[in-house]
């Protein structure tokens, strides 16, 4: 399944490139946060305690076709030269190496094509899936990941199982299901999640930094903050109710529909903060929530449509086939429109969650 979890590559009207404003927002709000810790928690004394540093390894998981990752690491290498340039016992800046991560079937292409020419970091392509090791031991120094971290390994397999207490019949995701599916999607969600932290526990070096910027919901109740999904983002949910009046004309069968879930999962912060704490490899340096920075991005509900159909498009055509793809979309599109999220969006209630770890 992970194969199908690419963007759409290229450059075209529906590509990822010019369909991710969103996330190129998140970016922008990201980006003092990610400076001011970079000055006040990466300490370069303590990387350099073994001899000079020559070179450093920065790397982003799940960088997608790039153009938004390029602005990341503009950012994070000036922020990291100038608090090098700041202490004055290092004579000079290390040389930077960048590793752009994503699945084997992305678009590296692309993202090499589309590389800025004034950069002042070397490029490297990572291929595969980070919820394993990728890289030597010991030998990163900055972790970054913006707009990935809710994909999920697989869909939870009690989810589609037929004779499970979980089973989702006539839903594709966990928004507004039973608890047996919101507790498979959060078990599976821990595992991916811990999967990930153990991988780059690894990979980073002592008192080396990662970032995280990924999608998240809020809880409603402060007496259940890890079990309270009402305001989980339901655009899944409004891509399954198109495809449920498709097959009510027949356009797809309602067994493909129920045997098709969403592989994603908005986690809360609580419920992230316990994971983090079980791999004993970080100090939570911060942990917090963004008030959807990207909100104002997708002006309309074509914007909307196509921001979703560039993320999803792939997965669903594994499933359902190409066929029904621009009709589902023209009705996701139809039904936006009457969206609060569209017509108001500053009545949208979906967050993004920002975390600094630091490798202990």
């Amino acid at each position: 399944m992970a194969q199908s979890y690419v963007m759409i590559g290229g450059e075209g009207p529906l590509s990822y490139a010019k369909n991710s404003s969103y996330q190129g927002g998140v970016v922008d709000v990201a980006k003092p946060i990610i400076e001011e810790a970079i000055k006040q928690k990466l300490d370069i004394n303590e990387l350099c305690s073994n001899g000079l540093m020559n070179n450093f390894w920065i790397a982003d998981f799940g960088c997608s076709t790039g153009h938004n990752s390029f602005l990341a690491m503009q950012m994070i290498t000036r922020a990291i030269g100038e608090n090098f340039q700041s202490i004055r016992s290092v004579s000079q800046i290390p040389d930077f190496y960048v590793f752009f991560n994503d699945q084997v079937t992305n678009d590296f292409n692309t993202l090499f094509r589309s590389l800025p020419p004034e950069r002042h970091y070397r490029a490297i392509g990572l291929p595969g899936d980070y919820h394993r090791c990728l890289l030597p031991k010991a030998s990163l120094h900055f972790a970054y990941s913006s707009w990935a971290l809710h994909w999920l390994s697989q869909v939870p397999k009690a989810v589609e199982d037929p004779n499970s207490p979980a089973w989702n019949k006539g839903r594709v995701h966990y928004s507004g299901a039973r608890q047996e599916v919101v507790d498979a999607y959060s078990s599976q969600y821990a595992k991916d999640m811990g999967a990930f932290l153990e991988a780059r526990a690894q990979e980073l070096v002592s008192g080396g930094l990662m970032a995280l910027v990924f999608p998240g919901a809020i809880p409603t109740s402060v007496e259940n903050p890890n079990t309270s999904y009402s305001d989980v983002p339901s655009e899944t949910a409004l891509i399954g109710s198109c495809l449920m009046d498709m097959a009510k004309k027949g356009r797809v069968s309602q067994a493909k529909i129920d045997s098709f879930n969403f592989p994603i999962y908005f986690t809360f912060p609580e419920e992230l903060k316990a994971v983090i704490e079980r791999t004993g490899s970080y100090n939570i340096e911060r942990i917090e929530t963004l008030d959807n920075p990207g909100k104002h991005t997708l002006t309309n509900a074509n914007a909307r449509a196509s921001f979703y159909r560039a993320a999803f498009e792939g997965l669903l055509i594994d499933h359902f086939g190409c066929e029904i793809i621009d009709e589902l979309f023209d009705r996701y599109a139809h039904k936006l429109e009457a969206s609060p999220a569209v017509l108001h969006p500053d009545n949208d209630k979906s967050v993004m969650i920002f975390v600094l770890l630091k490798r202990i």
